[in-house]
């Protein structure tokens, strides 16, 4: 579940290094060097995983034989699977499409910015859902295989809605607090430089405004394995596909009037279309998923993320007067206003009893406890 952040580290720490360290040295540009640290990345991905694997008593040597039944069912499945997410990339492209010919009203040009103000804010809305979406989901899938394997669909029923319950718990409060803190958390990371006050605002408000389907993207991390192990990877692709019209028209209705924050809203309005999508066929395929429990766990997550916004806004606003300035401000204001949200949310979670708070911090933090336990 960890193996996506060792690609995060390669790329940054290989692109830093080769881009600006020892790659000029060797005859490289920053951009090349920047490139050539994705292929570090995708290496340490990889590789951090074989002493597991060697471990668990696996080894590799290199064989071909299409013929294998295991093989073609990867083909099977791969096939609509690489569909549904070439979905995705389409509704990326149409979006930076848009997003190119937003027109500056003050000049009658068009404007300069939207394209990165929208990639920057949908970096931090992926940050969460490959925390904590994607690690849920690869956590989930082998339980959910061997529940499909064994036709057990109670079993299935409880580990999915139980997974759910997680990525809610995990998700909606990062969303909210994305939307509450946007534009101090843009301020502290990007306001350098060439980057403005003004960039910080309306990337701000593009991340707010991306963070309303943030809970619904990470969702669909679960859901489409959740089909795969089923063994259909049909569903997950037509309703990708389909999220492709559902983009389009939802960019061309909103671009208008609220230029690219617009484009962002279409973007988490097609995440939970998907989610309502992928969990509407999954009852029909294996029955209820405990929405009573499951929607119960959901308002009380809503409920507790009230106060921690209400908490993260007020000490946002009071740093933002501290006798500081530039960086230590940004820092002092940021780092408060999480911290205090953060317990603000725990002790909510504590009061309206959601039973999956002690299971989440025992996977984020259970093994740092175990071991200072020792100590």
């Amino acid at each position: 579940a960890l193996a996506s952040a060792f690609f995060n580290v390669g790329s940054i720490v290989g692109g830093l290094l080769l881009g600006f360290m020892v790659g000029p040295a060797i005859g490289l540009s920053a951009i090349e060097g920047m490139a050539y640290g994705t292929l570090i990345g995708g290496f340490l991905q990889f590789a951090i995983q074989w002493p597991s694997l060697i471990r668990a008593g696996f080894s590799y040597r290199p064989m071909v034989s299409i013929s294998d039944p295991g093989v073609r069912q990867i083909f099977s499945l791969m096939g609509p699977a690489i569909i549904g997410t070439a979905a995705v990339q389409v509704n990326v492209f149409v979006n930076t499409n848009f997003a190119s010919s937003i027109i500056d009203p003050a000049t009658g040009a068009v404007a300069n910015g939207p394209v990165s103000w929208l990639s920057y804010a949908f970096r931090f809305m992926q940050f969460p859902i490959g925390v904590f979406g994607v690690a849920i989901a690869t956590a989930a899938l082998p339980p959910l295989s061997r529940s499909s394997a064994q036709t057990d669909y109670v079993e299935f029923r409880h580990t999915l809605a139980h997974s759910l319950a997680l990525v809610f718990l995990l998700c909606v409060p990062s969303a909210v607090g994305l939307a509450v803190l946007s534009r101090p958390i843009i301020a502290l990371i990007f306001e350098h430089g060439r980057f403005t006050a003004f960039d910080t605002m309306q990337t701000g408000d593009a991340l707010a405004a991306y963070s309303i389907g943030l809970a619904g993207y990470a969702a669909v991390k679960v859901l489409s394995p959740a089909f795969y192990a089923l063994g259909d990877a049909r569903t997950p692709m037509l309703i990708s596909l389909g999220s492709i019209g559902v983009n389009y028209l939802m960019n061309t209705l909103l671009v208008g009037p609220f230029g690219h924050v617009g484009l962002a809203f279409s973007t988490s309005t097609v995440a939970l279309v998907n989610f309502l999508l992928l969990t509407f066929f999954m009852r029909r395929r294996i029955g209820p998923l405990e929405g009573s429990r499951l929607g119960s766990t959901l308002a009380r997550i809503c409920m507790a993320s009230i106060p921690m916004a209400a908490v993260a806004w007020l000490v946002s606003e009071f740093c933002g007067s501290l006798p500081l300035a530039g960086l230590a401000l940004k820092l002092v204001r940021v780092s408060s206003a999480i911290t205090l949200a953060a317990i603000a949310f725990y002790v909510a979670c504590r009061l309206f009893r959601i039973e999956e708070l002690d299971e989440a911090i025992e996977a984020i933090a259970g093994r740092f406890f175990r071991v200072f336990k020792r100590k």
